[in-house]
């Protein structure tokens, strides 16, 4: 288990990145896609994917944020990169962290106002109008910003990778 470097990171940090990324698209699609569905049935299985999804983003991000905080120190800014572009990036980070966060508090507080958990893990009972609890609003603004902020992390990976031929997203992955 090594831990990250001045010039790429750890096993932990690349596999806890990589886990959230892919749990964090299926939380997504699986919610647009609740979102989208007409029959109850459908919502309540996509719920039952969506949730847990949620759980396990939240528990990545917290361990995530535990391990920056305690456990090990993230690389040296991608050499000859301009200050405002670290900066940025920080930004754009920290608001990952903050969305997520918050998208996960609305999404637990809207099945806990609305009395769901019974209908979509249970059976017998009809699911709620969600849409008549308020987190429902900044549980859909944050998905979209969520998906914006997910595009620009992915777009800046790629320009570094592609345009500047850095090899910041290797940084993020195994090996040496």
């Amino acid at each position: 288990m090594r831990k990250s470097t001045t010039d790429r990171y750890g096993t932990i940090a690349v596999t806890m990145h990589w886990l959230t990324a892919i749990v964090l698209l299926v939380a997504l699609v699986s919610g647009f896609r609740t979102g989208n569905a007409v029959e109850p049935l459908a919502k309540a299985a996509l719920l039952r994917v969506h949730i847990p999804a949620a759980i396990m983003v939240l528990l990545l991000t917290v361990c995530r944020i535990a391990w920056w905080s305690l456990f090990d120190k993230k690389p040296l800014p991608a050499k000859g990169a301009p200050s405002w572009q670290e900066r940025l990036a920080r930004v754009v980070h920290l608001v990952l962290y903050v969305v997520i966060l918050g998208m996960i508090a609305s999404g637990f507080g809207m099945i806990a106002l609305s009395g769901a958990v019974q209908a979509i893990f249970g059976a017998g009972t009809e699911l709620p109008d969600f849409h008549l609890f308020s987190p429902r609003l900044p549980h859909g603004l944050g998905a979209n910003l969520l998906l914006a902020l997910l595009f620009t992390h992915v777009g800046a990976a790629l320009f570094h990778q592609f345009i500047r031929s850095d090899g910041l997203l290797w940084r993020m992955w195994y090996g040496r």
